[in-house]
């Protein structure tokens, strides 16, 4: 009895928490709709979404450094400091310190709590924003943190005519932007029951994206699918050491692998690489906004098929990814790619119109053995010919092809394909492929599908348990494939489930029997009332 009465106590806290974070999340949503909904006219659309998030991102890492500081010196016994109220002068010098610990630098007068408090009577606000952001910027030159720093404000342009035609006006904006997310209420960096500034990036990023058409959706992979990447890549562990994306857009679904595992479960940090200036700072934000230390992540700009950035660094445990489709490369006009080692092995380069492969290979050559990776596909790259057959059989034949995913339709914003996963490991302990045809896995929201929690465990636990299941899954061994020519396409193991009506002939039949004799009983009548009108006449 004792038991049970524990047992519900603990299941009522857990209610009560889980409906606060409802309520706070319910709150910052609205708070975020309200400032898009009063500023966008100025600036529309996907553009505006660099405003928000990097003055978001500045209140965060002023707030972050704040407490910081005032936690040191509150265990030190000073417990009425507040680095926020101390003169420039007193704090420049922590400054060194600081870098070293935190990566940068702000000063109080800087702070987002002060610039804030003196935005409306700040007719240079444009300027103070601008000797801010470059001074947090400079702050981490010299130390670790540099290139996790450097360029990070590029796209919060102050003095863009976006903003206002005007100084005055753009100004006016920008006081609205600040007044904006100060008022969010984000709760203290160190308490808040949710990941609320992370919280907040992912909403915007999923708001702007679903509003942007292609151009935000080519940075934005939606949580649902982050969530089942991530957990067929992690099915039987509880850590992992690095996870890395070669095509990491806004970083979604490198820090998905925290939220799926916990807290301190990526032992040696976040990796990935993006080609997209833009989206690459959008990343860097996001990897501070989810608190993840500067000395926690590496992103690099950079092609990742020509220039590979993370030579030092892999292999990696997990790999997850939505590499853009079907993208041009250099392919075979560069004849050094051949002799590269993360292609050279399959013998032949992925056409230079398509560079689909190229990702899977570079994917592939980066993945440690006993690693996962798990990658969203163009659904073309499973059955064409040419050189991506040629690809395909040299995943097969080396038995690194552990799983294909045939997904649902319009699940990705700006686009309405149905694309799939192609999982991969070096260390399988059979020599058959799993495909699952979870195209109807999902409900309907607005303009796009979604994968739901129970959409995702029921993938999830067939893939762990390598079922076989009528109409959803097959497993396929090595001549089964090698007979269908290596083509990998979903629908070729598995049989659709035939949603036609099942016709009872012999009932058919006999209704069939029946109506024709009605209707010849139905002639006979009238032809008997047709012979009284003429005996009649």
């Amino acid at each position: 009895m004792i038991f049970w009465n524990l047992f519900q106590t603990k299941t009522e806290e857990k209610k009560l928490v889980d409906t606060k974070k409802e309520q706070e999340r319910d709150e910052l949503h609205r708070a975020i709709w309200a400032i898009a909904d009063e500023l966008r006219g100025a600036v529309d659309g996907w553009d505006f979404k660099n405003y928000v998030l990097g003055t978001m991102f500045y209140r965060y890492i002023s707030e972050n450094l704040c407490s910081y500081i005032n936690d040191g010196e509150i265990k030190a016994g000073n417990t009425d400091f507040n680095f926020a109220t101390m003169p420039d002068d007193e704090a420049e010098e922590a400054r060194d310190g600081l870098v070293e610990e935190k990566g940068f630098f702000i000063l109080p007068s800087e702070l987002f709590c002060n610039v804030r408090a003196k935005a409306a009577n700040d007719e240079n606000l444009n300027e103070t924003l601008e000797s801010v952001f470059r001074h947090i910027e400079e702050s981490a030159k010299g130390s670790e943190a540099e290139s996790d720093f450097a360029g990070l404000f590029d796209d919060y342009d102050v003095n863009s005519n976006k903003l206002g035609s005007t100084v005055a006006k753009r100004n006016e904006k920008l006081v609205k932007l600040l007044n904006g997310v100060g008022e969010m209420n984000l709760g203290a960096v160190k308490d808040h029951t949710f990941d609320a500034f992370g919280d907040a990036y992912e909403y915007l990023m999923s708001m702007y994206a679903s509003n942007a058409g292609k151009s935000g959706g080519e940075f934005y992979t939606p949580a649902d699918v982050s969530e089942l990447l991530t957990r067929l890549g992690t099915v039987g562990k509880t850590e992992i050491n690095k996870v890395y994306d070669p095509a990491c857009g806004s970083g979604s679904l490198l820090l998905k692998a925290e939220k799926v595992l916990g807290k301190d479960a990526i032992r040696n940090g976040f990796y990935g690489q993006e080609i997209n200036i833009t989206t690459y700072n959008l990343c860097r934000i996001n990897m501070f906004l989810h608190d993840v230390g500067f000395d926690k992540f590496n992103v690099a700009c950079e092609d990742t098929l020509i220039s590979p950035q993370h030579w030092d660094d892999e292999p990696f445990e997990l790999i997850v990814s939505n590499p853009p489709y079907s993208i041009k490369w250099a392919g075979d006009e560069n004849p050094l790619l051949i002799n590269d080692p993360r292609f050279s092995p399959a013998g032949v380069l992925a056409p230079k119109s398509k560079a689909d492969m190229a990702f899977i290979m570079h994917s592939l050559s980066w993945l440690a053995s006993n690693g996962t990776a798990a990658i969203v596909c163009f659904p073309g790259i499973m059955y064409r010919g040419g050189a991506e057959q040629k690809i395909r059989k040299y995943l097969v034949d080396n038995n690194y092809v552990d799983c294909i995913i045939q997904l649902p339709s319009n699940l990705f914003f700006g686009t309405s394909i149905a694309t799939c996963i192609m999982v991969m490991k070096k260390n399988k302990n059979d020599n058959k492929t799993l495909f699952i045809d979870a195209s109807n896995e999902c409900i309907k929201v607005t303009n796009n599908n979604k994968l739901t929690p129970e959409n995702i465990d029921r993938i999830v636990d067939v893939f762990s348990k390598r079922e076989e299941v009528a109409h959803f899954s097959h497993v396929a061994d090595y001549d089964e494939i090698t007979g269908a020519d290596y083509n990998l396409s979903v629908s070729t193991y598995v049989e659709a489930e035939d949603t036609r009506e099942k016709v009872d002939i012999v009932k058919l039949n006999a209704e069939i029997e029946e109506i024709v004799m009605r209707e010849n009983e139905l002639r006979e009548a009238i032809r008997n009332i047709i012979e009284e009108i003429e005996v009649g006449v």
